[in-house]
């Protein structure tokens, strides 16, 4: 089966995109202050608000990782409808905070393209849904 394709239950990109939300998802519960420093590195300590955000964010984050490992068909296609708001959403609240200057330069590309790297990821994953849905 080639990559972009139904491979199993899910294609790569399904697999990839949990995994990326897992692999985040840990890091803002278990880690937020390397996180925060990322976004905001001349704070110390770390905001409390902040800290509470990234645990609240990274249980959520791990739970719909899980989401798409465990859910098949359409209520696959929803979680992966709904990834693409989420992941749009990110990409474009990352590049508008890096262009208002609110994040450091360096800081602003790399979390504009991680969460555009999320959307096409989502994309990709939604179209080979429904290709899979239409076999």
């Amino acid at each position: 089966m080639m990559a972009t394709q139904m491979a199993g239950p899910h294609a790569v990109s399904v697999y990839a995109l949990a995994g990326i939300r897992i692999v985040n998802g840990a890091a803002g519960l278990l880690s937020p202050e390397l996180l925060i420093r990322r976004l905001d590195p001349d704070r110390e300590p770390p905001s409390p608000a902040a800290m509470y955000a990234f645990r609240l964010f990274g249980i959520r984050t791990i739970l719909i990782g899980l989401d798409l490992l465990t859910h098949r068909d359409e209520r696959l296609r929803e979680d992966l409808r709904d990834a693409v708001l989420i992941h749009s959403s990110d990409t474009a609240t990352a590049a508008t905070l890096g262009l208002n200057g609110r994040l450091p330069p360096r800081t602003a590309v790399l979390t504009t393209l991680i969460s555009a790297v999320n959307t096409v990821l989502s994309v990709a994953s939604l179209v080979n849904s429904a290709k899979g849905k239409r076999k």
